[in-house]
């Protein structure tokens, strides 16, 4: 017979104090149908059933009940969970009581007695080591029950010596020995099973954590090769830029109004110049390293120039900004300049997303804990940016952090980019989230960016200005 788990609510808790029984996967290991280990049992009872007394019909009755048993103790426990197994053995040791009953002339001598051996292995292998203990019990006392009619002479006239007291003892002892050593190999067998389990699940973890970090040193990879090349060009670029510009603007002051059809020309050749080296300029920061100076600092206070910056360059939009800032929030180890441009980023974004509309940006800080790669929790401020523009697909939300990948027509696809190397410098994190579903269903509309930044240590604020170089 299979070990079974209980599936009471408090078992994993008396399993820690060696008092119950574990391992949630042998229910599922209990035989769903006939197994070859029923089959091993219904053999022995039939065996059983050829020994004498072989014409005691109770007996045979009694015999095929126990089979009968044993085939639906499975069954039985995935419908009652709770109390099935303690069901199970009630009714073991009812049977084992009646075939003593059945099988000698006086009761208490039988041959059969070691039939208590099955209740009490099963009470081993559903229950804990003191209700395995009380189970036993409980059937010693169903068979030592049968003392009474030997002992009273008005039923039956019967004299026990102290050597047949001895012997009772000495089965009795048995079946508490066989419970024990029945139920230490159960339990403990179990508990390896848990072992192997939080192994096999901490080596999950650990090769989904590996598998993270290989593919974030292919993209870095990927990244520092397309920054150098980036840089290369960008550098090759600039420097005709330079003269195209420069010519224009030779030419347009020495043409003048004496040909407004070449000065407007060369202005609109002055122009698209500009714009090509602004274009430049940001494959340019996009390669090259940033030098940030962390240092403890308020959050927030980055934050409102951020909104404040945008909010004048853009004063046409119809945007309105809802600030929620939580109280008591923690410093933050983070570069205010290089902090700034990346919330800069980001709610130009939003602004560019909502168009000329307009919309509502919202901006909420606040307290919060995430899982570190050590499996400890890290405590730091979490910045969520939501507006109400057409959102990001959900097929873009793992690449867009990717160079060149863009939802916009006219956009290059480095700004989002440069976001995350900035986050990645001050060990914090960026996900995308849809910020909500129209009342109708179908798509979500508006993006969220949820930012989370470590809180500094105390140790931090009394130090020197942290150094890094983000490459």
């Amino acid at each position: 017979m299979q070990p079974t788990e209980r599936m009471r609510p408090s078992r994993k808790e008396r399993a820690r104090d060696d008092a119950a029984v574990v391992g949630s996967e042998m229910t599922e290991a209990k035989r769903r149908a006939v197994t070859w280990m029923d089959v091993i049992w219904l053999m022995f009872l039939a065996g059983l059933a050829l020994l004498p007394p072989v014409k005691e019909i109770h007996k045979q009755e009694i015999l095929l009940a126990f089979g009968l048993m044993q085939l639906a103790e499975g069954w039985l426990v995935r419908r009652i969970p709770r109390r099935g197994p303690a069901y199970i053995v009630l009714i073991k040791i009812g049977l084992a009581t009646l075939l003593i009953g059945h099988t000698g002339e006086i009761s208490i001598n039988s041959s059969y007695y070691p039939i208590y051996l099955l209740p009490v292995i099963t009470a081993a292998e559903y229950f804990g080591p003191w209700a395995t203990l009380a189970w036993t019990t409980l059937a010693s006392a169903a068979y030592c029950s049968y003392l009474y009619p030997a002992l009273n002479p008005e039923i039956l006239e019967f004299e026990i010596t102290p050597e047949s007291y001895f012997e009772l003892a000495i089965r009795v002892l048995f079946f508490f020995l066989a419970a024990m050593v029945v139920n230490r190999y159960v339990v403990e067998s179990r508990r390896q099973t848990k072992r192997y389990q939080e192994l096999a699940e901490t080596l999950a973890e650990t090769n989904r954590r590996l598998e993270q970090a290989q593919a974030e040193a292919r993209r870095s990879e990927r990244l520092a090769a397309l920054g150098q090349m980036s840089a290369g060009l960008a550098h090759e670029i600039r420097n005709p830029l330079g003269v195209i510009k420069g010519s224009a603007e030779m030419l347009t002051q020495k043409l003048g109004e004496s040909n407004p059809l070449a000065s407007e020309l060369a202005g609109y050749i002055s122009s698209e110049t500009n714009r090509l080296s602004a274009l430049v300029t940001r494959f340019l920061d996009f390669a090259r390293p940033l030098h940030a100076d962390l240092t403890p600092q308020d959050i927030t206070s980055v934050l409102d120039r951020a909104l404040n910056d945008v909010a004048k360059a853009c004063k046409d939009a119809a945007v309105r900004v809802e600030r929620d800032y939580a109280p008591n929030l923690p410093p933050v180890a983070l570069d205010e300049s290089l902090c700034e441009q990346a919330f800069v980023n980001i709610v130009q974004n939003a602004y560019d997303a909502m168009g000329a509309n307009g919309g509502l940006l919202r901006v909420k800080v606040g307290k919060s804990r995430v899982a570190a790669r050590d499996g400890n929790n890290t405590g730091g401020v979490e910045v969520r940016i939501e507006d109400t523009g057409p959102g990001i697909p959900a097929e873009l939300r793992e690449q867009i952090f990717n160079p060149f990948v863009t939802t916009k027509k006219s956009g290059v696809g480095l700004g989002l980019s440069i976001v995350s190397k900035i986050m990645d410098g001050h060990h914090a994190s960026i996900r995308i989230e849809a910020a909500g579903a129209p009342a109708s269903g179908g798509a979500a509309i508006g993006a969220s960016f949820v930012m989370f930044f470590p809180a500094a240590s105390e140790k931090a604020a009394f130090d020197e200005p942290a150094h890094l170089v983000i490459s």
